[in-house]
């Protein structure tokens, strides 16, 4: 298989979740701390640790190959990659803010007000869907001051649980998008790095997949059987095993972990017994 370079964060929080999957993946990446550039020996990848805003650059001009990146950084760089996997870690939501005294009825609030965000082009594009007309400021970091120190009437940026706008005296007003981490890839992979990529976005959604899912085991009377595999949401069918009390049986199957507690009361009300809920490592189908 041809080496995949993957770009990911030189530090912080999405650097930390994103050799977590890798490991996840069964692929494990040494001594990264004080490397900008490091080989793995168990699968044909390379990994580039890079400072964040660089990384969608990269890509594109095809320094990287690939890049576990957050999806609001692509989404305000505009740049010509391709999002391959939304990974479902490091959520957050490009929003705008105001003072919590402000009195917000709709976006019109913003006509002509000045904006201040380290989001230029998405929230410039987002005026222009709702046809508003605002003063758009650049600023690199520490956003939330603006408003506070009478540069801006609100901000946009990036909002992971709101309590930074809430120290600073702010208050969500409108969620532009959501975003997460994303497997994003440059359009120029030959064919053999396509395998490779392949063979590794199907070992992260084997790990997704597990995270969503528990293993489900329950005793259920022998004459109950059917009427609780049709109560249970499977893959295919559940796995049923004689017990050693006779008339009874252990049925195992795979559910999602969002759905067991809407068919609970139904499989104890059609004679499950001795339920118990196992987390899963990986699933291949």
């Amino acid at each position: 298989m041809s080496i995949l370079k993957i770009a990911i964060q030189k530090s912080g929080r999405l650097n930390e979740e994103s050799l977590q999957l890798l490991k996840s993946c069964g692929i494990r990446v040494e001594n990264s701390s004080d490397r900008l550039k490091v080989s793995v020996k168990d699968f044909p990848l390379e990994v580039l640790f890079l400072r964040n805003s660089d990384i969608p650059k990269y890509l594109e001009d095809g320094v990287a190959d690939i890049a576990i990146v957050g999806e609001n950084l692509l989404i305000e760089q505009e740049r010509n990659v391709s999002i391959i996997e939304k990974l479902g870690f490091s959520k957050c939501r490009v929003s705008l803010a105001v003072p919590k005294e402000a009195n917000v009825e709709s976006l019109q609030f913003f006509e002509g007000k000045k904006v201040a965000t380290s989001y230029p082009n998405t929230l410039q594009n987002f005026f222009n869907s709702q046809n508003i007309k605002a003063d758009i400021h650049l600023i690199s970091g520490s956003v939330e001051i603006a408003p506070n120190i009478g540069l801006a009437d609100g901000i946009c940026d990036i909002v992971s649980t709101g309590s930074t706008l809430e120290k600073n005296g702010l208050k969500e007003t409108e969620i532009i998008f959501e975003s997460q981490a994303v497997l994003a890839a440059s359009k120029n992979l030959s064919q053999e790095q396509q395998r490779t990529l392949d063979k590794l976005l199907f070992r992260i959604q084997s790990v997704q997949k597990a995270q969503s899912t528990r293993y489900i085991l329950m005793n259920v009377p022998n004459d109950k059987i059917d009427e609780v595999s049709q109560i249970l949401p499977v893959l295919k069918s559940p796995t049923i095993m004689p017990l050693a009390e006779e008339g009874w049986s252990s049925l195992h199957s795979v559910i999602e972990e969002n759905q067991f507690w809407d068919v609970i009361d139904a499989l104890k009300e059609a004679g499950a017994e001795g339920i118990l809920i196992a987390p899963i490592e990986k699933i291949v189908l």
